[in-house]
């Protein structure tokens, strides 16, 4: 039986991104359509595009679009739409133009526990609830109930919300994205051998991935036959 080959995928991300939420569900199908579910990795890692935003919501996203972009409400519309459709293709029920805007630290640093934990469910509730059900995710309650959803043990959610716990984490990765030169999500590292900045279609993903992977197979067949203490290699 030969080796299984085991890659990573490394990706920053944020709650806030459409353009993240589209690309993990394309880095999703990339990985099924080859395949290749119990050979990859993923890990996604903090990047707060707005550490500043309030925990409140202030403002239609609407408004808040055009004014960042420097556009006409109807642009902005206009845009929004174009970006909701690009998540409807996929099979997402994109709702971007209703999104309630709000401060997504507690929402990385439950993503942290969860991570931890071995759970990727929780990841995927939240981009859920803030992009088709149009969550408030700054809201603890919110974030109570998609963990319960999720499956984390409460005393661990209600510890975490209780406390500035994983918030070093959150920072750690967003210095390590600013150490990298990262300035935009989302931002994949496949195998520690190829980046990818930017939402790109299921197709390209999965070429990387198969390079990546013939790549890994390549350099395992490299290291030939050894024996050790505990035995020999097969």
């Amino acid at each position: 039986m030969g080796t299984v080959i085991h890659m990573k995928v490394t990706y920053w991300s944020d709650y806030a991104c459409p353009y993240c939420y589209i690309g993990e569900t394309r880095l999703e199908k990339a990985i099924a359509t080859l395949g290749l579910e119990d050979e990859v990795e993923t890990e996604m890692k903090a990047f707060e595009l707005n550490p500043e935003a309030p925990r409140e919501v202030v403002g239609p996203t609407l408004d808040r679009f055009a004014t960042k972009y420097g556009l006409s409400k109807e642009e902005a519309a206009e845009r929004i739409e174009q970006i909701s459709q690009m998540g409807r293709d996929e099979g997402i029920d994109f709702n971007y133009a209703t999104t309630l805007n709000t401060n997504m630290l507690d929402a990385h640093r439950l993503t942290k526990l969860a991570h931890e934990l071995g759970n990727d469910t929780f990841e995927q509730l939240c981009f859920r609830a803030y992009f088709v059900d149009n969550e408030v995710m700054a809201d603890h309650d919110v974030l109570r109930r998609l963990a319960a959803e999720a499956g984390l043990p409460k005393a661990d959610v209600e510890r975490v919300l209780a406390s500035d716990e994983y918030e070093d984490a959150v920072r750690a990765d967003e210095r390590e994205a600013q150490f990298s030169g990262i300035s935009a999500v989302p931002f994949f590292v496949i195998d520690g051998k190829y980046a990818m900045a930017g939402c790109y279609p299921t197709a390209e993903m999965a070429k990387v991935l198969l390079k990546a992977r013939e790549e890994s197979q390549a350099d395992e067949a490299a290291q030939g036959a050894t024996c050790g203490p505990d035995g020999c290699a097969f």
